[in-house]
């Protein structure tokens, strides 16, 4: 037993609950787990202080100890509020000796408290889920700048804010978005956050999606399986989108597209996945049907307009764990889950571990990749070359015992050659 002296959790007597809870994650994740065992032979991070904001759930727990296998003096923060599961954060301190700042419900002042609490690591390298950390550091702690030789980021909204700073010449280290490689954002995004978003409304609301109207906000990756998956309950899906592209897309899927102005009017279910502000307005709102329910699949609390849809509200009923009814001044309720926030790791527990170990293995070989190359890297985000995505994607099938093809020395030929044709 390793017992972090340091740390700021609800329960510490929580730890027990949360190592089985680790270990059942672990059963799920043979990847991570063999990179784990990699890094325990060569300690590839010895002598290294990573800081890290991410979700703080038992998947989370496997990767800080793959890192700490690894000689990482790794401290974790939550990246957001309401996600943090506190067994998971009790195990990770007592049972394995990693610093955790995170408390399930902790309000917004304790969140920041928590950001520049783990930053008082000093870290080398921070692993990021949203651009917290990195954004803190560029504009408040500039101070830890020197000592920083990158990061990577694990999520689409991290990412956009990354290449915001990157074009307006602001990144001062490398980072790399672990979004970007296929075997997260194919996988992770559509097929884990599809299932968990669905988990999280069913936990909240127990409501029968067949025959019910589902509003999909948004076409990437994420709404992809959102509108997947709530389609194979029997929902009938609406897509509303800015880009045409994959307006088009989704319709070719067989999904309705229309603006969320109209989408507004007939829906029952409404969840926004894009990464942007205000998708649902506070006036798309209160045109919505008495008894409708809006919730949000985005990173921040910021694509569901709760902030200015509170003016109109005349009363709040909880009316069970994440599902609050809004009483509005037009005469009408609407429910919101997860008062705006993640509904898929608020509601629920998030992506399960099967998906997260791709991902998470994506983290831990990107966090390998940067310390590795930093002094050849520029001040720009990276993404891990196909070759290590294709073995991510190897490992995960063979552990499945799934074999494929390989090519032959023709076919490579054939593949590699200008001359051959029909």
């Amino acid at each position: 037993m390793q017992v972090a002296t340091n740390y700021e959790i609800k329960d510490i007597s929580l730890a027990e609950q949360g190592k089985k809870n680790i270990e059942w994650a672990q059963k799920d994740m043979p990847v991570l787990n063999a990179i784990k065992e990699r890094f325990k032979k060569e300690k590839p991070f010895e002598g290294l202080r990573v800081t890290a904001s991410v979700h703080v759930t038992k998947e989370t727990a496997a990767l800080c100890i793959a890192l700490k296998e690894g000689g990482a003096d790794a401290v974790l923060a939550a990246s957001n509020p309401l996600s943090t599961q506190d067994d998971v954060a009790a195990a990770l301190v007592k049972y394995y000796g990693i610093p955790v700042y995170a408390i399930a419900g902790e309000d917004s002042e304790t969140y920041h408290r928590h950001i520049e609490t783990v930053l008082d690591h000093k870290p080398h390298f921070v692993i990021d889920d949203g651009c917290d950390l990195v954004a803190t550091i560029h504009s408040t702690r500039r101070d830890l700048l020197p000592n920083i030789i990158g990061s990577c980021e694990e999520t689409t909204t991290g990412i956009i804010r990354l290449q915001a700073m990157e074009k307006e010449g602001k990144l001062e280290f490398p980072a790399l978005g672990v979004n970007n490689s296929q075997t997260k954002h194919m996988f992770d995004n559509r097929y884990g956050t599809g299932q968990s978003v669905l988990d999280g409304i069913f936990r909240a609301a127990n409501i029968l999606l067949a025959g019910k109207t589902f509003v999909v906000c948004g076409y990437g990756w994420c709404s992809r399986g959102v509108a997947a998956k709530a389609r194979g309950m029997g929902a009938n899906v609406i897509v509303t989108e800015v880009d045409p592209l994959k307006a088009l897309e989704a319709v070719m899927d067989g999904f309705r597209v229309m603006p969320i102005a109209q989408a507004s009017l007939i829906g029952d279910i409404f969840i926004s996945t894009t990464g942007d502000i205000n998708v649902i307005s506070t006036e798309n709102m209160l045109t919505m049907k008495q008894g409708a329910i809006v919730g949000n699949a985005g990173h921040f609390d910021v694509e569901v307009d709760v902030n200015g849809l509170r003016k109109h509200v005349v009363e709040y009923k909880n009316i069970r764990p994440n599902l609050d009814e809004w009483v509005l001044d037009n005469g009408k309720s609407i429910y919101v889950l997860a008062q705006g926030r993640l509904v898929n790791l608020v509601c629920a527990e998030g992506h399960p571990a099967s998906v997260m170990d791709m991902s998470f293995a994506n983290q831990a070989l990107g966090m390998e990749f940067v310390v590795k190359n930093h002094k050849n890297l520029e001040n720009k985000m990276y993404t891990l070359p196909k070759s290590v995505d294709e073995e991510i994607a190897k490992i995960k099938l063979d552990s499945m015992g799934i074999e494929i093809d390989t090519l032959t020395p023709e076919q490579e030929r054939y593949l590699n050659t200008w001359s051959e044709g029909t």
